[in-house]
């Protein structure tokens, strides 16, 4: 996050003109730095003059005011007292992704779920704007739904919102399953894993008549790899952790990281009681192949590459409406 901190009156002049050699072409920030010089309770004759000299000369682009970051020369003003502006940006530019998911998440609900469905729940934070619309759309229908959870997390999503919770052994065949995805390419070939969820939600996705997606504009890609760098999520039974990952990094030629957990020592384990190796790529022409290969490795449990399953895929946008790619 970016501070501005504006320096003693006694160096005002030195900073001025310094700040002022400093400024390169097309960095934004005036009305951030005219703020930060209006608050400060010294002398800031030479600071306000500087920001006069920047509007002349054209050499700093003038943002909206909800959007205003602080040039560059900001640095040079560190000196005691800090202010904050990035928080506020940062905050609405979250508040506009939240937005998309939940755009994405109700229309996918209301273009798909019908009365008597079985439904598949992903996970995932997009997944929660699926099932709270869900839950809505139950009510204000008297509808009567079951949902197979794809995890844990989904598992206690259904419950929070009342919903009827089935399985795979009382239900193999689902009408339709809705889950989220870390990136999609042109083709509709889907990294998942991110959660640690990818078996229960690859096999869900396999039972279900329509597997659809539900993503933000982030999540859209030409080629996997563009957005998404954390690599192909690879569920693998704990003993054989080691010869796989060797295996793997021959196969693919990059690094396959154990996925390490954030809060506790020691690996991530999955609901089935696996690990997870992130295997970094180079870019591909044939995933179908590749996602054959790494399964083919003994202990490969499964892979977070789902090809040809989704057979469309929403995604919000940033001014809230959606998009909506269809597979070829």
């Amino acid at each position: 996050c970016c501070h501005v901190a504006i320096a003693p009156r006694d160096s005002a002049r030195v900073l001025a003109d310094s700040s002022l050699q400093t400024l390169r072409k097309g960095e934004p920030g005036v009305e951030a730095f005219q703020r930060a010089c209006e608050n400060d309770a010294g002398d800031t004759t030479m600071l306000r003059r500087l920001v006069d000299k920047i509007r002349g000369l054209g050499r700093l682009q003038i943002q909206r005011k909800h959007d205003s970051q602080v040039p560059l020369c900001c640095p040079l003003l560190a000196r005691t007292t800090q202010v904050h502006y990035c928080k506020k940006a940062v905050g609405e530019r979250m508040d506009l992704v939240e937005k998309a998911k939940e755009a994405a998440a109700q229309r996918a609900v209301d273009n798909h779920i019908k009365n008597n469905f079985v439904v598949g729940i992903g996970s995932g934070s997009t997944v929660v704007y699926a099932v709270e619309h869900l839950a809505r759309r139950i009510k204000e229908n008297d509808w009567k739904i079951s949902c197979v959870p794809t995890s844990f997390q989904a598992k206690e999503l259904i419950r929070k919102y009342n919903l009827v919770m089935t399985d795979l052994e009382e239900s193999p065949d689902l009408d339709v399953a809705i889950d989220g995805a870390d990136e999609v390419d042109a083709k509709l070939t889907l990294i998942k894993g991110g959660g640690g969820c990818l078996t229960q939600e690859k096999v869900i996705a396999s039972c279900a008549k329509h597997f659809i997606v539900v993503a933000d504009y982030r999540k859209d890609s030409s080629n996997l790899g563009e957005n998404w760098k954390k690599g192909i999520p690879v569920e693998v039974i704990p003993m054989a952790y080691v010869p796989v990952q060797k295996k793997i990094e021959k196969l693919l030629g990059n690094k396959a990281e154990l996925r390490q957990a954030a809060k506790k020592c020691g690996p991530v384990v999955t609901d089935n009681g696996n690990f997870i190796l992130d295997c970094k790529f180079a870019p591909q022409s044939n995933w179908s192949a590749t996602n054959t290969a790494l399964k083919m490795i003994p202990g490969v449990v499964e892979t977070g590459l789902f090809v040809g399953m989704a057979q469309k895929v929403y995604y919000g946008l940033n001014d809230g409406s959606v998009t909506e790619k269809n597979a070829v």
